[in-house]
Formats: structure tokens, sequence, C-alpha cells
């Protein structure tokens, strides 16, 4: 009976500073996106309106201003988070162009979102039976506002899915790749 090899103790430690790192970018994009959901939220007159039908949909459903804001804050913190990861976490001497690794960080990140949609319409739909609880969470007070809670427990459950993918996918390393090179200044250009 043979044994497979064990991961180097080396290794181990890469991978753990690695998602270490990947959890502080995380943590920095969950701010980012809570931001945006609080500033779209106040311009659409607060946590009282997160429900709020924009288009009416077949049948009995509808797209709701908490999913838009779902949506933009998604695509507003994955750039963040792409380019803090690609760059910090995930750095390496050879890459691929920046919308090459983008695509498939953008994708990872689509899918995780579309799963939190469906997550986070739950925890916010009153007819749900994982619909956040009140007293404890409401619709009008803003640190126990249910949907700043329903967003922030969304991230929280789709980000391990997030790294794994985007550490054997995204960011896979490059092999007998050429390194892009570093463009030269036009002579227009300001140094």
């Amino acid at each position: 009976m043979s044994e497979e090899p064990q991961p180097s103790r080396s290794r181990l430690l890469s991978t753990a500073v690695q998602f270490i790192k990947f959890g502080i970018v995380g943590g920095s994009g969950i701010v980012v996106n809570l931001i945006v959901t609080y500033i779209m939220t106040q311009l659409h007159g607060g946590v009282g309106n997160d429900n709020a039908v924009i288009i009416d949909l077949p049948g009995r459903f509808a797209f709701r201003f908490t999913v838009l804001v779902w949506i933009v804050a998604f695509i507003v913190a994955n750039t963040w988070n792409f380019q803090l990861n690609r760059s910090w976490t995930f750095k390496r001497a050879q890459t691929r162009s920046w919308w090459a690794e983008f695509w498939p960080f953008f994708l990872v990140g689509a899918v995780a979102a579309a799963i939190g949609a469906l997550i986070k319409v739950a925890l916010t739909n009153p007819t749900s039976p994982v619909y956040l609880p009140s007293p404890i969470f409401n619709d009008h007070e803003g640190l126990r506002a249910r949907a700043y809670w329903a967003q922030l427990f969304t991230i929280v459950l789709t980000m391990p899915i997030n790294y794994l993918i985007n550490k054997v996918w995204t960011f896979r390393a490059v092999k007998d790749a050429k390194p892009e090179p570093a463009s030269e200044p036009s002579e227009h250009e300001v140094v």
C-alpha cells in the first residue's frame, strides 16, 4: 500500500498565509461592499425601501431594490478585491494580462453573487423560512437593519468557495509564459 505524498510544511504555511491575506482582502471588500450598500440605500430613502419593487416580473416575482444593491456592491467590491488579490495575495513573477485574470475572477464572483442574491432575498423576504427575525432585526434602525445584516451574512457565506476556486483557477501559476513587458512611457506621458 503506497502512501500519498504529504504536502511540505512550508507549502502548508504558504497556503495558510495566502488564505489569511485573501481574508484580509475579503474583509476590506466587505467594507467596500457595505459602504456601497449604505450609500445606495440612503440615496433610495433608507432601509425601509430596501424591498421596493423596481421591475415587476412574470408571476409573483419582482426585481427589487435589494437585488440591485447586491449587484452594484458586488461589482465595485469584486473589482477592488481582484486588484488587491492580484497585486498582494496571489502576487507572482509571471502573470497573465489584467483582463485575462479579471474575467475568471469576475465569473467566480458572479456565480457566488447569483447564489448570494438568492440568500439575501431569502434573508429579507418576510415569507421566507430563513427571514431575519424581528425584533432582533428590523427595517428601520441602522445597526439592526435587516438589509445590512443580510448583506454581511451573505458575503460571509459565499467567501470560502471564492477563495478555493480563485486559488485553483483564476490565479493559477503561469508556466512557460512570458511575463508582460513593462510599457515604456510615451513622449507625451509625464513620468
